[in-house]
C-alpha cells in the first residue's frame, strides 16, 4: 500500500515534472506522461484498491459521488492546491493552484483514473505552433462549422481555447460554451462569454442545445460532437446564422465524415452530408509529436492537416467521396490547406522534431521523404543563386 501518499503530492509532482497527464489504477504505481511518454516516478509502489479510493476520494465533489456510484464512470474539473506539499501558508500570500480535468471510473471493481493538468494561462497560437490559417478562421465569425480533430490527447481543447480566446480578445461577441467539464475559463475581454458544464450547469448536451440558440449566441462552442443529438444542433446553428466551433474523436479529416454519419441511421445519410456540406467551413486535424524543446521550447509540438470549404470540397462531401479529400488538401497549399505530410516536413526542417519522429507519425513515409528531399534541392539551388 501507499502509506502516506497524499492526491496533493501526486498533483504537485505534475507541475513539477511539466507532466500534462496522471494516470492511477489498481495494481501499478501512477504513471505520469511527461513529453508524450508515460513514466512511473521512482519509490512509489503499486497501488492497492483502497489506495486509489482513498486518493480519488480527495478530489470527488462530494456532490458528483453518488453518480459515479450508480454510473461507474464520472468527468470533472477541479482547482487544487499545487504549492510544495511541506509548504507552510504564507500570511497575505494566495497558495498556487492549478487545474484539473479528471476521469475517474471503475474496472476490475476498482477505482482508476486519468487526470489531466490544464495549465491556467490559455495560450496563443504562437506557443502552440499552430499555422497562420487558424488565426485566419478565428477572425472570421461568420457563420459556420469549424471542427477540430484528432486522437485523445492530441492537445484538441487547447487549440480550440485558443480560437476561441483570440475572439474574445479582438471582437465583440457572445459567446455560448457547452462543456464536460470545462477545462479553460475565460475572462471576459471584448466579448460576454458563458460557460455552461455538464453535472453542475445542465444535465446533458442535448438539454443544453435544445435552447442555446434562444440565448442569442454569435459564436457557440461544444465541447465534444458525440452523438446524433449535439452533431444535429451543430449544424443546425451553423446553419441559422452562428459560428460554430467543435470537437470530434477522428484521426484525420477524411475521417471526420464518415465518424459523423454514423451517428445517423442510413436513411438520413444523404440528408446530413448535405448540411454538413452547405455549413462547414474548416476541418482542422492534428497530432501531438515528441518535440526538440531547445529548438521550439515546448516538449511536444503539432504536426496539422487543415481541409478548408470550397465548391469542390462541398460536392466530395455531398457524393461521400472523402478518399478523395487529401488529394485536394495536397494541392490547394495556397489556400491555406496543409496536409500532415506538409506539416511534418515543417517541422523536421524547422528541428523542431527528429527525422525518425516524423516517419514514425507519417500517413506516408516515402511521401514524406520525398518532401523532404524536394525541400533539400530547392535550398541548395536557392543557395548557389546567392553565390553566383
Amino acid at each position: 500500500m501507499a502509506f502516506g501518499l497524499t492526491m496533493k503530492q501526486l498533483l504537485y509532482n505534475m507541475r513539477k515534472t511539466e507532466a500534462s497527464d496522471l494516470h492511477m489504477k489498481v495494481g501499478m504505481p501512477p504513471v505520469y506522461r511527461i513529453g508524450g511518454e508515460l513514466k512511473a516516478p521512482a519509490g512509489i509502489g503499486p497501488l492497492t484498491a483502497q489506495d486509489t479510493e482513498r486518493l480519488l476520494s480527495e478530489i470527488i465533489p462530494p456532490s458528483l459521488r453518488k453518480r459515479y456510484d450508480e454510473k461507474g464512470d464520472l468527468d470533472f474539473s477541479s482547482f487544487q492546491d499545487v504549492d510544495p506539499p511541506d509548504m507552510l501558508p504564507q500570511p497575505g500570500v494566495p497558495r498556487k493552484q492549478d487545474r484539473f480535468r479528471c476521469n475517474v471510473f471503475r474496472s476490475g471493481g476498482g477505482m482508476h483514473a486519468a487526470i489531466r493538468r490544464v495549465k491556467p494561462d490559455i495560450p496563443t497560437f504562437e506557443s502552440l505552433h499552430l499555422p497562420d490559417v487558424y488565426r485566419r478562421l478565428s477572425d472570421e465569425t461568420n457563420e459556420g462549422l469549424i471542427l477540430v480533430v484528432g486522437v485523445t490527447g492530441s492537445g484538441k481543447s487547447t487549440t480550440l481555447a485558443c480560437m476561441i480566446e483570440r475572439i474574445n480578445q479582438h471582437q465583440a461577441m457572445n459567446i455560448v460554451t457547452v462543456e464536460d467539464p470545462v477545462e479553460y475559463h475565460f475572462h471576459p475581454r471584448m466579448s460576454v462569454i458563458s460557460q455552461r458544464e455538464l453535472g453542475i450547469d445542465v444535465p446533458t448536451y442535448a438539454e443544453a442545445l435544445k435552447y442555446i440558440v434562444r440565448q442569442d449566441p454569435d459564436v457557440i462552442f461544444i465541447g465534444e460532437l458525440r452523438d446524433h443529438d449535439t452533431v444535429l444542433a451543430a449544424i443546425q446553428a451553423a446553419e441559422t446564422g452562428h459560428l460554430v466551433f467543435g470537437s470530434l474523436h477522428t484521426a484525420d479529416t477524411m475521417q471526420c465524415f464518415s465518424r459523423i454519419v454514423e451517428f445517423f441511421p442510413q436513411h438520413e445519410h444523404a440528408f446530413i452530408r448535405s448540411a454538413l456540406a452547405n455549413s462547414l467551413k474548416a476541418v482542422c486535424a492534428q497530432r501531438l509529436l515528441p518535440a526538440n524543446r531547445d529548438a521550439c521550447g515546448t516538449p511536444v509540438v503539432p504536426a496539422t492537416e487543415v481541409l478548408l470549404s470550397s465548391p469542390t470540397v462541398k460536392e466530395k462531401i455531398r457524393a461521400a467521396e472523402d478518399t478523395d479529400l487529401p488529394a485536394i488538401i495536397n494541392t490547394s497549399g495556397s489556400e491555406g490547406m496543409r496536409s500532415f505530410t506538409d506539416s511534418l516536413a515543417e517541422l523536421v526542417e524547422k528541428e523542431y522534431v527528429a527525422m525518425h519522429t516524423a516517419l514514425d507519425f507519417a500517413p506516408n513515409r516515402e511521401a514524406l521523404r520525398s518532401k523532404l528531399q524536394g525541400l533539400k534541392v530547392k535550398a541548395a539551388t536557392l543557395v548557389n543563386r546567392i553565390r553566383s
